[in-house]
């Protein structure tokens, strides 16, 4: 496996942990830590609630980057 190969997991997000932080729950029910960079400005609008996108690496799961912020899950 490549080191540079992520994995993109749909969530919900859960909790609001800090301002770059959240609590997400995976469609299967594990919960995972997402973080938004500082450059992704427009991710910074996110809420409890919201559908994501967050890539994870193989080597941690417990622990992702929210890359796609896709409204209320329907």
């Amino acid at each position: 496996m490549n080191k540079n190969e992520n994995i993109l997991l749909d969530a919900t997000l859960r909790d609001v942990l800090d301002r770059n932080a959240f609590r997400a729950v995976l469609k299967n029910g594990h919960e995972i830590i997402a973080f938004i960079r500082a450059q992704d400005t427009e991710l910074l609008s996110c809420r409890i609630g919201d559908f994501v996108k967050i890539e994870v690496s193989p080597y941690d799961m417990s622990k992702g980057r929210l890359v796609n912020k896709n409204g209320t899950e329907q």
